[in-house]
């Protein structure tokens, strides 16, 4: 059911585990998108899919909100099949969040983000005044709100978006390339407002990009994917680095590449980060 208080800073506690069963989809035509694949994704924890174009990250995203059916296994929440909860509702009850952002182009930026809430039961008043809030939350002026998607740049629409997805106070958000149109500057800054976000609300969130950085920068988890939706590799983005699985794992991150191997360089009192070319890359605190 609709709860606002994620708007006024008190979000929900509650365990939300999504768990992959054994997962498999297999295309009519023998296609398989998505092998044997098991996964446990904790509550409250930020887990990002990594890999190409083929290695089926969308398609297992999508089997969680039933956008797609798996031909084998489960996808379960909290220990329930999600094909017992009927589609429509489920997706009401997760957020989703596109890379094009996916905004409804006749309908204001306000009664995009206050659509699902609307349908859940608030006033259109109460959905309203929530979704200025929320354009707050992340990082828009409330101004925007009377615009129509067309009016606003590709990083404001994402922006929009994730507004949108946290609208009903959901507990699992998915994230399908969500910043992968925009420029790497507002990229960063999309970046950085759902790591804001997420200390804030502490969502349950499954994040799909083919982008290295944006996967470690963002994910307290990260699963490498090779063709198939197979496990390469899963850990913290630490390990993974330190220690990648094999050579596709440490060609696919980078782990040998100059600009991942950094030293230490003394320079006025200050202890600047440098690559293994000399380019330096900051200063530590």
């Amino acid at each position: 059911m609709w709860n606002p208080r994620a708007v006024h800073g008190m979000p929900h506690r509650v365990v939300w585990v999504i768990e992959f069963e054994s997962v498999g989809r297999v295309y009519p035509g023998g296609t398989v998108a998505v092998g044997e694949f098991s996964l446990i994704v904790p509550s409250h924890r930020t887990v990002v899919l990594l890999g190409s174009s083929g290695s089926g990250k969308t398609t297992l995203l999508r089997m969680v909100n039933r956008m797609v059916d798996p031909t084998s296994g489960r996808v379960l929440i909290d220990d329930e099949d999600v094909q017992n909860r009927d589609p429509v509702q489920l997706r009401r009850s997760i957020g989703y969040v596109l890379q094009n952002g996916g905004l409804m182009p006749h309908r204001s930026v306000l009664d995009n983000v206050a659509t699902v809430p609307q349908l859940l039961g608030a006033t259109r008043r109460a959905a309203r005044a929530d979704a200025a809030a929320l354009l707050e939350r992340v990082g828009l002026d409330p101004g925007v709100g009377d615009r129509y998607p067309a009016q606003l740049s590709g990083g404001q629409q994402q922006r929009v978006g994730v507004a949108r997805a946290l609208a009903a106070d959901p507990n699992i958000m998915l994230m399908d390339e969500p910043f992968g149109a925009v420029d790497p500057i507002v990229r960063r800054e999309l970046q950085d407002e759902l790591l804001r976000i997420q200390a804030d609300l502490g969502k349950t969130i499954v994040f799909v990009t083919h982008d290295v950085d944006e996967a470690f920068r963002l994910g307290d988890e990260v699963v490498v994917l090779r063709a198939g939706a197979e496990i390469a590799q899963q850990g913290t983005p630490a390990d993974i680095l330190a220690h990648p699985a094999d050579a596709f794992v440490s060609d696919f991150v980078g782990a040998d590449m100059a600009g991942r191997r950094l030293r230490l360089h003394d320079t006025g009192g200050r202890r600047v980060v440098m690559d293994e070319n000399g380019h330096a890359l900051g200063v530590l605190g």
